[in-house]
């Protein structure tokens, strides 16, 4: 999303109203995730496809992402803020259906695709406006509104686990999930901030490269996205197969963790405000390193399992900070949102089957060191997160005026 049109006034009721409407956006987002991922199960069945196969299958929505997430500008650009996220935030939760559709693997790596490229679209459309409603308020929201994603993810998962668990066909499931969030997504995006850009802007390029300040930020988050998703995907196998753990704890540290982060972007907004984005990921980093290094020293369950939650609290505000730094990095703030995207998309893609790998060729505890080396990255990158700590913006104070005069 482009935001030139930053000299557009709005009243301080307007903008916070924008703030919960945009809070409601990551909502609905993070619940589509949620309700995909608990019937991958069905899905795969109803495909007819290998577990090989299934983990080429989804390769696909982080490629579909990467593909689609430049584009994001040029519809904000064409179209408005309030109508792109309308729009790309619909096609996103109207495509929850598609990926059960699929009889077959090619359908399904299709499916996925359609289904990545519109989460990454409209991925970039909501932290934009994020990013202009923080600038606007004058305080950090951005973690908070991961947060809300993060809660959002849980609900679509709760939703997904009772409907799996009744046995409900992943079809009817999907189809009745996607018209409710349409419809709380349509109701939502009625409320976001309207930003236009001024007639004579010259519209962004459809495809273009990041800019150099959102592959130095983008990296900071790669290395957060990395140990999130090590941590959420391996973690219980690592208690189970390296300290003997029992079933049902190693699947619980996999919700304790996901709780850990959901709670602390939530409350992780506070910290920001006081410390500033700089001190608060660098004191992240020390959070995120030294859990670490207790999961692949600890003797014990309970110590490991502490290790995972000191690492979620240190990673939870990263990349919401990173979004936020990238929306202040130059006067294209959609192109960078989407080049930080595309680089944390990648590494929560490649995460996964990296500590697999590495685990085969060593050990799974070798594989968590190296999580601890790139939550270290955390304490030396930080520095580049700079932006976001916020500066007053010309022409981006919150003032009353008459909705008269403001642009439609």
């Amino acid at each position: 999303m482009t935001t030139e049109s930053t000299a557009t006034a709005f009243g301080i009721g307007e903008v916070r109203r924008a703030r919960y409407a945009v809070a409601a956006v990551f909502t609905v987002h993070g619940a589509v995730t949620g309700s995909f991922a608990t019937r991958v199960p069905w899905i795969q069945d109803h495909a007819g496809v290998s577990a090989g196969q299934l983990g080429i299958a989804l390769a696909f929505p982080a490629i579909g992402a990467s593909v689609a997430m430049p584009l994001a500008g040029a519809v904000s650009h064409r179209f408005g803020a309030r109508t792109a996220l309308r729009g790309l935030l619909s096609l996103w939760t109207l495509a929850l259906i598609l990926p059960s559709l699929a009889p077959n693997l090619l359908t399904l790596c299709a499916a996925l695709f359609v289904y990545g490229a519109s989460a990454g679209m409209s991925d970039v459309a909501m932290n934009a406006l994020g990013v202009e409603v923080e600038n606007r308020l004058d305080k950090s929201i951005m973690s908070g509104l991961h947060g809300m994603w993060s809660v959002g993810a849980l609900i679509g998962s709760a939703a997904g686990t009772v409907a799996a668990h009744v046995g409900a066909d992943a079809r009817l499931h999907h189809v009745t999930a996607a018209v409710i969030l349409t419809l709380v997504g349509l109701a939502a995006c009625q409320w976001v901030l309207d930003l236009r850009s001024e007639p004579d802007d010259e519209p962004p390029p459809r495809f273009a490269l990041p800019p150099k300040s959102a592959l130095v930020i983008g990296a900071v988050g790669f290395c957060a996205v990395f140990a999130e998703g090590a941590s959420l995907d391996w973690s219980a196998v690592y208690l189970r197969d390296t300290l003997d753990s029992s079933a049902g704890l190693a699947a619980a540290s996999t919700t304790a963790f996901a709780l850990t982060m959901a709670v602390a972007r939530i409350a992780g907004d506070r910290v920001v405000d006081r410390f500033g984005a700089v001190r608060t990921v660098r004191a992240g980093g020390v959070l995120a390193t030294l859990g670490g290094v207790l999961v692949v020293t600890a003797p014990h369950v309970a110590l490991a399992m502490c290790g995972f939650g000191l690492m979620g609290l240190g990673i939870a505000v990263v990349v919401p900070l990173a979004f936020a730094a990238a929306g202040r990095s130059g006067p294209r703030p959609a192109q960078a949102i989407a080049g930080v995207a595309t680089i944390t998309y990648t590494s929560g893609l490649i995460a996964p089957s990296a500590i697999g790998s590495l685990a085969e060729a060593t050990s799974l505890v070798v594989s968590f060191g190296l999580v601890s080396v790139l939550a270290f990255g955390l304490v030396l990158g930080a520095g580049v997160l700079r932006a976001g700590d916020r500066k007053p913006v010309a022409g981006s104070a919150v003032v009353d005026v008459p909705a008269a005069e403001r642009r439609p």
